[in-house]
């Protein structure tokens, strides 16, 4: 539920604010009666966003046995991939996102084009929850389909009236300052579908696991407990992990925040000597 909440949160808050930042350029030139165009977006992106949910999860139980354990191997393994994606473009654009989105919106109604108001509100949101349908199914194999569903319907409402706050309000949210902070977490929930992705692929028998078990802590801490399942959707928790398992994890991790510390120094400024 964690998981599901954190992820959804993250998302939800990213699409509420582009979606703030439209609505305050329309308000600022004084074109607020293109307001519904950018309404219009964002419910179509909405839905089509449930319905690719919807699909994905019903694609994915078609899948028995082997064809089942694969599936859910690439379906951990793509939402590590676009989680990275995600991660990474908001290092490098989290400062510089607010001023994009109202140069762009800016654009938008100087061609007087309502096409292009309405495919910025809808590309924004649809993006994000098209990215948020994966990651759910992601969630949705490490814990109960209720579990992920409540996580992610209280993350979208919280999102949603943060952004409504923020919009109304004098309060400033540091951009960089939050996803830079949620990037954290998700770079360890990350970390946990690839090592998970890999033991789907180690039980399909498609990557040899060269070590079935490099260690067996399940009698301390099982990974079926509630505890074992919490950290399990978290950080990929798994009480005998083979050892392809755990050199995916750990190089994961290794590669991910190299990156990440090297663009960071990147686009830190340079003291004064």
């Amino acid at each position: 539920m964690l998981a599901s909440f954190l992820l959804s949160l993250r998302e939800g808050l990213e699409a509420a604010l582009i979606i703030g930042i439209v609505l305050g350029v329309l308000l600022k030139i004084k074109r607020t009666e293109l307001n519904g165009v950018v309404w219009r977006g964002v419910g179509l992106a909405v839905l089509l966003s449930f319905l690719a949910a919807i699909a994905l999860n019903l694609l994915g139980m078609e899948f028995e046995g082997k064809g089942e354990e694969v599936f859910e191997g690439v379906a951990m393994l793509l939402a590590a991939g676009v989680l990275t994606w995600m991660i990474l473009w908001m290092q490098n654009h989290g400062s510089t996102l607010k001023n994009e989105i109202e140069e762009q919106t800016n654009q938008a109604t100087l061609r007087n084009g309502q096409k292009a108001l309405f495919a910025l509100a809808f590309l924004a949101v649809f993006r994000e929850g098209i990215e948020l349908a994966l990651f759910l199914l992601a969630a949705r194999l490490t814990s109960s389909p209720l579990q992920t569903f409540l996580g992610a319907l209280l993350g979208l409402l919280i999102a949603t009236i943060l952004g409504w706050v923020l919009f109304t309000s004098t309060i400033k949210l540091s951009l960089r300052g939050f996803f830079g902070a949620t990037n954290i977490l998700l770079i360890v929930f990350a970390a946990g579908l690839v090592g998970l992705g890999i033991h789907e692929f180690n039980e399909a028998g498609v990557i040899p696991s060269v070590i079935e078990n490099l260690w067996d802590i399940n009698g301390v801490l099982s990974d079926k407990s509630e505890v074992g399942l919490l950290l399990k959707a978290l950080v990929g928790y798994n009480g005998n992990p083979s050892l392809t398992e755990v050199v995916a994890y750990l190089s994961y991790l290794a590669v991910i925040i190299s990156i990440v510390l090297t663009q960071r120094r990147k686009t830190s400024p340079i003291k004064a000597r």
